[in-house]
């Protein structure tokens, strides 16, 4: 009750710690975690023996704050050896495994008060119906006063809060019965489950919006269409100005009298006049 211990392993390291501990032993991480499971989490709950009966946990306290556990087992008939190296767990851990969890036990314990409430509610006026219709108990013990929620509560505080605070100085007098340990383990597995679901649901979400990538570039687009089109619009008026300049030049030349640096084309003979030659030469 005063401090959360974990250790973090993945597949390497799990299967360097079992080959170390275990040289005769040869199977894949996955069977020795399950050994684990089945053997450790049952002890470590307080739900009773595990898988194996005859396992050994034991628990060392260190000065530096660490505990490390020592497991022995049957895997397979062969002896199987583990341990634990704990440190104390961050203070964002314990909320996730234990804060949240609490608050979300107390939150489920509150509404089920509040719905048995509003039965005992309506029980109390079904009796009262049958004994206006002339019913009555064959046994007086039996006969029960109207349940009224605000005197309830207030006796109940009255009567069960001094022993619970008295029960706190008491070794594992906090400790949760089997009901509270089912409820523990649905609110802890239910968050799980829609933690994984939200990670799932934000993992497609982000598929999706990666191929309309484009519509977020609007501007980007709009604007090279924009330059594309002036481009265009550029090469054309450049092309409508080469021939215009062209046209200019034809006009020019049609326009100007023949000075070009060519000698100009001498008359054919054909338009000399000849000389008339009479009859006698």
């Amino acid at each position: 009750m005063t401090s959360v211990w974990e250790e973090r392993m993945n597949s390497d390291a799990i299967q360097r710690r079992s080959q170390d501990l275990n040289r005769r032993l040869r199977a894949p991480v996955k069977a020795f975690f399950s050994h684990l499971c089945e053997v450790v989490r049952p002890r470590l709950s307080g739900s009773g023996e595990g898988a194996d009966g005859e396992a050994q946990i034991s628990l060392t306290r260190k000065e530096d704050g660490n505990i490390g556990m020592k497991l022995k087992s049957e895997l397979a008939g062969l002896p199987f050896y583990w341990e634990f190296h704990c440190t104390p767990a961050p203070i964002a851990l314990v909320c996730l495994q234990l804060v949240r969890p609490l608050l979300a036990m107390s939150r489920l314990l509150q509404q089920q008060v509040e719905q048995l409430g509003v039965l005992l509610v309506r029980k109390d006026a079904e009796i009262q119906d049958y004994r206006e219709n002339g019913a009555t108990l064959s046994r007086e013990r039996l006969q029960t006063d109207a349940f009224e929620e605000q005197t309830y509560r207030e006796d109940f505080m009255a009567k069960t809060l001094p022993l619970v605070c008295s029960e706190q100085q008491q070794q594992g007098a906090l400790g949760f019965g089997d009901d509270l340990q089912h409820l523990y383990a649905s609110v802890v597995a239910h968050r799980g489950t829609h933690a994984q679901k939200r990670k799932l649901s934000e993992e497609r979400s982000a598929e999706e919006e990666e191929p309309d990538l484009r519509p977020s570039l609007g501007v980007g687009s709009v604007s090279g269409e924009t330059a594309h089109r002036d481009r265009e619009q550029n090469r054309n008026g450049q092309a409508d100005a080469t021939g215009a300049k062209m046209a200019d030049r034809a006009a020019i030349q049609q326009s100007l009298p023949v000075t070009s640096e060519q000698p100009a084309p001498r008359p054919s003979s054909k338009t000399k006049k000849k000389k008339v030659i009479g009859l006698f030469r």
